[in-house]
């Protein structure tokens, strides 16, 4: 009885404990089950996972996306040559593999290498042997090569050629790039841009390095656009789910850069340069009344196409280099010196040498000219006037108008690293130094912007470079040059008898400036010899130990030109150092003064210029137009001329097309037969944005004949040539 008494104890216990096994097992499975329900609840109602969006990594998944790169904006000239723009190169490379084939086992690998090596070394800049080399790889295991630097960067002729011989396994690669087609071309205030790498998508991307390039990155620099589309799971397109963000172009810079003064300058530097063996060589020539830089080049200066000489040429002439200018400072004390009424032409003093506070100041012909007039010591360029006239003025009343002129501070040209030139005015003879170019370090820009008060009757202008920059996206002018008025250091009257003393320099038969006459025109000039200090703190000694310098405006009478020339320590043999520099000012200030006779008599036989028809009757203006052989475009309703497309007094060439807007109701002209520029012409006046596709004149235009013409309206344009 006991032991089924036990028995039936023991029986019920272990029922029990099932029971309970199987309650908690129960909860467990049901806790297990909501966590489960709950978590994809939360998933269904938030859609993400440990914070990722289910829905966009689906559409990630399932979307192509594909960046459309923007063109970098072209550099030009002043008339539309282009000086720099984007381009394509490419880098071969040879799969060496006898793996790799394609369809019906046709080789995709170097079959014949001592042809392919035959090729390459008539193409590429690598000889025969070490392009079989090349081909030759000691790994037999190595799938492809490539062939170093003989291998990057070759243009589309060059991949066109080889490409022609048919050769198996050899293939291209293509990178964006940047073209420079006149190699050395103001090199070193174009600059040049290369490839970069961006860190916020690492991606590469064209970037200014130096000059302009650099300078106007951000304008030059497009915005990428994107294609998007969406694809099923099998990968195949699904209807109309393309869409796109084009891509926005970088803008278009016109430089102030003229290509045959610059062409003809480069090609006479370089020349003098070979002659010479010059340290340095710096030269600009700009139009004195509106301070455009026409042409400007130094040596050393490197082909911004090749690269060649770029390690000897990264500073900016222009802008970075200071140097003791010599005398060419002369123009400026004798200019302060006759405005602050201390200089009197006819008055004499002793040349040769003279005493300032036991410091002797030298002419540079020692024994001097005996007792001669302030004018004659001006066109024999005496340091001994301008240290007396230093001294007539007053340190003071000097310091006074060296400021005035600006040459100790930047001229603010968006360059980089632009200096601000030094000076040392502490003692009487340091301040007497300054007088005729010593003991003070300028750059060139300040020096010709410095001159265009001489030139301009006392009115200081900016130098400048960029004359426009065009949207290529939307054709319109975002930027345009204007003249800067920087100040008026001295009186019309002073600049007038200051260049009638530096044409003394060049035409009495005591000035040391002769060689720098251009028969039919009257030249200004003032030439310059500074010492050239050494790193010991003292001046170089020797011949050819000197800077040399011109500064010369034409026509002398009412400039047009400013040219200033510098040449550091040229090795002097058959030929003076005046005559070396005008090797270099005669051809191109000859050049561009003959540049302006053609200009002239072009607009005689060919331009007319625009009246004020703004208030007068709409029928009356055209037929006064219509006279001229000008093509009018009347738009509007009205009776009276509103606006007009060419302001009045401009020059337009017999021909061309003139809008006038005489208000009411606007209409939308047969576009057809347009040139681009009169389009842009039609935008601004009615502030319409205009889209334009391919080149030359209107095809076709998005708005109709007819159509209102509405401000901030869209409109696409078709150009065809």
């Amino acid at each position: 009885m006991m032991n089924r008494k036990k028995r039936t104890t023991g029986t019920t216990e272990t029922q029990h404990n099932r029971k309970m096994f199987g309650k908690w097992l129960l909860l467990i499975v049901i806790g297990v089950f909501i966590v489960i329900v709950g978590r994809f609840s939360y998933i269904a109602v938030s859609g993400t996972v440990e914070s990722v969006n289910l829905s966009s990594q689906a559409k990630r998944l399932y979307t192509d996306n594909k960046t459309i790169k923007a063109k970098r904006g072209s550099i030009l000239d002043t008339n539309g040559n282009p000086i720099a723009e984007d381009t394509s190169t490419y880098s071969v490379y040879a799969v060496v593999s006898k793996k790799q084939v394609g369809a019906n086992n046709k080789p995709l690998y170097v079959t014949n290498k001592k042809k392919t090596a035959k090729v390459l070394s008539k193409y590429l800049p690598i000889s025969y042997h070490k392009a079989l080399k090349t081909l030759s790889p000691s790994n037999s295991k190595t799938f492809q090569v490539e062939f170093g630097n003989a291998g990057s960067n070759i243009s589309v002729a060059t991949k066109e050629k080889i490409e022609k011989e048919k050769l198996n396994g050899i293939n291209f690669v293509s990178s964006e790039a940047r073209l420079y087609p006149n190699g050395t071309f103001a090199s070193n205030l174009i600059g040049f841009a290369q490839q970069s790498q961006q860190k916020e998508n690492d991606a590469t991307q064209l970037s200014g390095v130096m000059g302009i390039e650099k300078m106007s990155n951000k304008t030059l620099t497009g915005t990428d656009g994107e294609q998007s589309l969406q694809k099923d799971k099998f990968g195949y397109q699904l209807p109309g789910s393309q869409t796109e963000r084009p891509a926005r172009d970088g803008s278009t810079i016109y430089t102030t850069i003229d290509q045959r003064l610059q062409n003809i300058m480069e090609n006479v530097v370089s020349k003098v340069q070979s002659e010479s063996e010059s340290q340095a060589i710096s030269a600009t020539i700009m139009n004195a009344k509106t301070g455009a830089i026409l042409a400007t080049t130094q040596r050393p200066t490197f082909n911004a196409s090749t690269k060649k000489g770029l390690s000897k040429a990264w500073n900016n002439a222009l802008v970075q280099d200071t140097f003791e200018p010599g005398s060419t400072m002369k123009i400026f004390t004798t200019s302060a010196a006759i405005d602050s009424g201390n200089f009197d032409s006819d008055a004499t003093y002793r040349s040769g040498t003279y005493t300032i506070d036991g410091k002797v100041v030298p002419d540079w012909k020692t024994e001097g000219w005996g007792v001669i007039s302030y004018a004659k010591g001006f066109a024999l360029s005496s340091n001994v006037a301008m240290a007396h006239l230093e001294q007539n003025m007053g340190a003071k009343t000097w310091k006074k108008y060296i400021n005035r002129f600006k040459l100790l501070q930047s001229t603010n040209s968006g360059l980089e690293s632009e200096s601000k030139g030094s000076i040392q005015f502490d003692y009487p003879i340091e301040q007497a130094n300054t007088a005729f170019g010593q003991a003070i370090n300028v750059t060139a820009i300040q020096m010709l912007q410095g001159f265009t008060a001489v030139a301009n009757n006392g009115k200081m202008v900016k130098p400048q470079f960029i004359k426009k920059v065009v949207d290529p996206n939307t054709g319109k002018t975002t930027y345009k040059m204007k003249t800067k008025d920087v100040g008026r250091p001295i009186k019309a009257s002073t600049a007038k008898k200051v260049r009638k003393l530096m044409e003394d320099v060049v035409y009495k038969p005591y000035g040391i400036g002769s060689n720098f006459k251009i028969k039919g025109y009257k030249i200004a000039a003032k030439t310059g010899t500074a010492q050239v200090a050494n790193a010991s703190g003292g001046y170089s000694m020797g011949d050819d130990s000197y800077l040399y310098s011109v500064a010369g405006m034409a026509p002398a009478k009412n400039p047009k030109y400013i040219m200033y020339i510098t040449m550091k320590k040229p090795v002097l043999k058959d030929k003076t150092a005046t005559q070396l520099l005008d090797e270099i000012f005669g051809p191109v200030m000859k050049q561009a003064l003959e540049q302006d006779k053609e200009t002239d008599k072009s607009k005689l036989d060919s331009s007319i210029e625009v009246p004020n028809l703004v208030g007068k009757d709409a029928s009356e203006a055209k037929k006064e137009l219509g006279k001229k052989n000008v093509a009018v475009v009347t738009l509007g309703n009205g009776q009276t001329v509103k606006e007009q497309s060419e302001s009045a007094g401009s020059s337009i060439l017999v021909g061309q097309r003139i809008i006038l807007d005489t208000g009411g109701t606007i209409t939308m002209p047969d576009l057809t037969g347009w040139s681009k520029n009169d389009v842009i012409k039609l935008a601004n006046m009615f502030d319409i944005d205009v889209k334009y596709s391919g080149n030359g004149f209107v095809s076709g235009q998005s708005v109709a004949k007819g159509g209102p013409i509405k401000s901030g309206m869209t409109m696409t344009v078709s150009l065809k040539k």
